[in-house]
């Protein structure tokens, strides 16, 4: 039997987060969903050992990755950019070709600067790209809105957190399951 090509595969997925930083969260809607959903999402990944990177931009101005998640990204490859799109770290799309990884799960701030610009070059580099929805964010809901229908219009699988944890978690009755199943509680 042939399974969707879009369903998540751990073994050729990797969680992006882009730019949870400090300092723009003050302006962030949904700042409470949107990294609670983060979170999940780390810690799902953690526990399937699916890959995190994580970066930061222009960490000297715009400050460091929240307190919030960083006693979860311990084990992270953590970039720098000064460019909006993730296409802009070094080296990180030429590591994610070298490592396997073909399908990228999105999750960060702003969903229609940084998120929307790594999301449609992911795309045309071949990659396959599932956003959470509910775990990316804008200042201004018509940012968001509109983020979410270019990036869907151009390729990119609108998901929620939960659906991309099942996705990748495929079965239950397995330990990983009744790990991951707290987190989604």
């Amino acid at each position: 039997m042939i399974r969707n090509s879009s369903i998540l595969n751990r073994k050729t997925t990797a969680l992006l987060v882009i730019d949870i930083q400090e300092k723009i969260l003050p302006v962030i809607r949904n700042t409470e969903q949107f990294l609670g959903n983060s979170k999940k999402l780390i810690e799902a990944c953690k526990v399937m050992k699916v890959p995190i990177y994580l970066t930061e931009q222009y960490p000297k101005g715009l400050g460091s990755t929240t307190n919030f998640l960083t006693p979860y990204l311990s084990d992270a490859i953590k970039l720098e950019k000064s460019t909006f799109s993730c296409f802009g770290a070094p080296g990180l799309f030429n590591a994610l070709k070298e490592t396997g990884i073909t399908q990228l799960i999105l999750t960060g701030i702003e969903s229609h600067v940084c998120v929307q610009q790594t999301a449609l070059d992911l795309i045309a580099n071949g990659f396959s790209v599932s956003l959470a929805a509910d775990a990316c964010s804008s200042r201004k809901e018509i940012d968001y809105n509109i983020a979410l229908s270019r990036m869907r219009h151009h390729g990119v699988d609108i998901s929620t957190t939960e659906a991309i944890i099942f996705e990748l978690l495929e079965k239950s009755g397995t330990e990983e399951f009744k790990q991951v199943s707290k987190l989604v509680k």
